[in-house]
């Protein structure tokens, strides 16, 4: 009896626990390349590995270079940790797409203002960050990676979150986003505005599928669409207790923001899309 008791004990302790860690809305503070609605629960903290490999088709890829296996676009290692019920921070370290920055330090805030429910037919989040990049300045006046000023070597955004799930399945996000970069080439802008969407259909209770898309507004005249691509990303996500899996297809060649909002460069027409994943691990210290 008194064994059966422990059982149950220990079965309902992992329900409870496993509650945390399920948000209403998406599965993970991510959606595929950039930010979900979803915030970590207080004393939290999330592992995360994020990884884009090279262009599956086109010029760069092929057989040759297993579809893009062979070459690495992007790495990026974090520690996020959820300071209140609503509130979490994050700091990464990611290689950079080097089109044109790599090596880059990047950290993050990010606050949950309303949550779905009886009070709010909507959950809406606020998240603002910043990127700084090591990399040895080019010796090229005329890069955008010359870095004349230390101020060069930064970026910043930030993003108003608003998403609602519907019934239990579908979920819908937009993602009004501001990106702005101290130092740019001649033919780019400063703060680059764009408009974010996102789609979520649950399979299972452990499977999902994801679509993202990021639509960048230009100025007249400046980031012609010959260069600067829009970043698009389907993505299957495979939720396991305390796991978040994700393997995605994008265009996007860098990680964070600061790359994949304003210097995406890759055109899917002519092959330049790539597979990529994220591995995330939850750790609470929180007693239930």
């Amino acid at each position: 009896m008194g064994i059966h008791a422990a059982i149950l004990a220990q079965s309902s302790d992992d329900e409870r626990t496993e509650e945390a860690f399920v948000p209403k809305t998406f599965a993970s503070t991510r959606i595929i390349c950039g930010h979900s609605v979803e915030t970590l629960p207080k004393g939290t903290m999330d592992f995360r590995i994020e990884h884009r490999f090279g262009d599956m088709f086109g010029t760069n890829g092929g057989a040759q270079n297993m579809f893009g296996f062979d070459n690495l676009s992007d790495i990026r290692i974090a520690l996020e940790y959820g300071i209140t019920k609503n509130m979490m921070v994050g700091f990464g370290r990611s290689k950079g797409s080097s089109a044109p920055f790599h090596s880059l330090l990047d950290g993050f805030a990010k606050y949950k203002i309303l949550a779905q429910g009886k009070s709010s037919p909507i959950s809406l989040t606020a998240v603002t960050g910043l990127t700084f990049t090591y990399m040895k300045a080019s010796n090229d006046i005329s890069q955008v990676n010359h870095f004349p000023k230390l101020s060069h070597r930064f970026a910043y955004f930030t993003q108003i979150n608003a998403a609602r799930r519907f019934g239990d399945r579908l979920s819908l996000a937009l993602m009004p986003t501001l990106v702005h970069q101290n130092y740019v080439a001649a033919n780019d802008q400063n703060d680059v505005f764009a408009l974010g969407g996102a789609i979520r259909f649950k399979l299972t209770s452990r499977f999902a599928l994801l679509t993202e898309y990021y639509h960048t507004f230009a100025s007249e005249g400046l980031r012609p669409t010959s260069m600067y691509k829009r970043s698009l990303a389907f993505a299957l996500e495979w939720y396991t207790f305390g796991h978040t899996f994700i393997i995605n297809v994008t265009n996007a060649a860098g990680i964070g923001e600061t790359q994949f909002v304003n210097n995406t460069y890759s055109d899917w027409l002519k092959g330049q899309f790539r597979i990529g994943f994220c591995v995330a691990r939850k750790f609470s210290w929180e007693k239930e």
